[in-house]
């Protein structure tokens, strides 16, 4: 089920990894944040904002702050949703009661004007290889995340930076990322028609941007990732259009 009214034009963006990538992108993201109440009514963050997010009761990120303050700052013009992702679900309270953010650690429903949107990071869907299927059980089970939260602060923190890439299947092998980017289309496609309530699937994830209308007014959008050329997507309820920050 949705809850109230999320806007009318929903600005979308996904896989930015802040805290992994050159300054330069957080820069961008910083510039982007400041521009979403001239793209759009509302904004969709679509999982993985950051390379490694966990909140504990009393601490946040360093590497974060910058963003979640303009996230802050945002939050007063425009709502704001996010989905977890592989690698910052792990947001406790933080988003939803100290920032008013929407916060889904395994997705969301929205009612964008007329329609329903579906927004999902998509790991553990699309997966090619078995060490991503096997991070993706260890990363959700609850034994685990509970044993990590009894672990000082730094020293958690030094670990996720040795296994930080290991977050997900980080191939680069061009036919096995064709082979995830197909499965997560077809699956979302198979949701649109399973679904009649549904108008819109957003997923993340495989960092390849695609827009599908399988049936007429229905459609899948992954807006590819903010990192791999600042990519991002504005969607109605009645349209959807990929596109680049400059």
């Amino acid at each position: 089920m949705t809850d109230h009214p999320f806007g009318e034009q929903l600005v979308i963006v996904a896989d930015a990894h802040l805290g992994a990538v050159p300054a330069s992108v957080e820069e961008a993201m910083l510039a982007f944040l400041d521009a979403v109440p001239d793209l759009g009514d509302s904004l969709l963050i679509n999982g993985d904002l950051f390379d490694f997010w966990f909140a504990y009761r009393r601490v946040v990120p360093r590497k974060g702050f910058r963003v979640a303050s303009a996230l802050a700052t945002l939050r007063k013009r425009v709502p704001i949703a996010m989905t977890g992702g592989n690698h910052d679900r792990w947001g406790d309270s933080f988003w939803d009661r100290d920032l008013g953010i929407r916060f889904g650690p395994d997705g969301l429903r929205l009612q964008l004007g007329a329609g329903t949107v579906w927004a999902l990071h998509g790991d553990g869907i699309a997966e090619q290889h078995w060490s991503a299927r096997l991070m993706h059980r260890l990363t959700r089970n609850p034994t685990g995340l509970a044993l990590f939260r009894q672990l000082p602060v730094d020293t958690a923190f030094r670990l996720v930076d040795r296994m930080s890439g290991r977050l997900a299947d980080s191939t680069r092998d061009r036919a096995v990322l064709d082979r995830a980017a197909d499965a997560q289309r077809a699956w979302a496609e198979q949701q649109l028609r399973a679904d009649p309530d549904l108008g819109l699937v957003v997923m993340g994830h495989t960092h390849r941007p695609a827009l599908t209308e399988p049936s007429p007014g229905r459609r899948y959008c992954n807006p590819g990732a903010w990192m791999d050329g600042l990519r991002y997507a504005v969607a109605t309820d009645t349209s959807v259009e990929l596109r680049q920050f400059r």
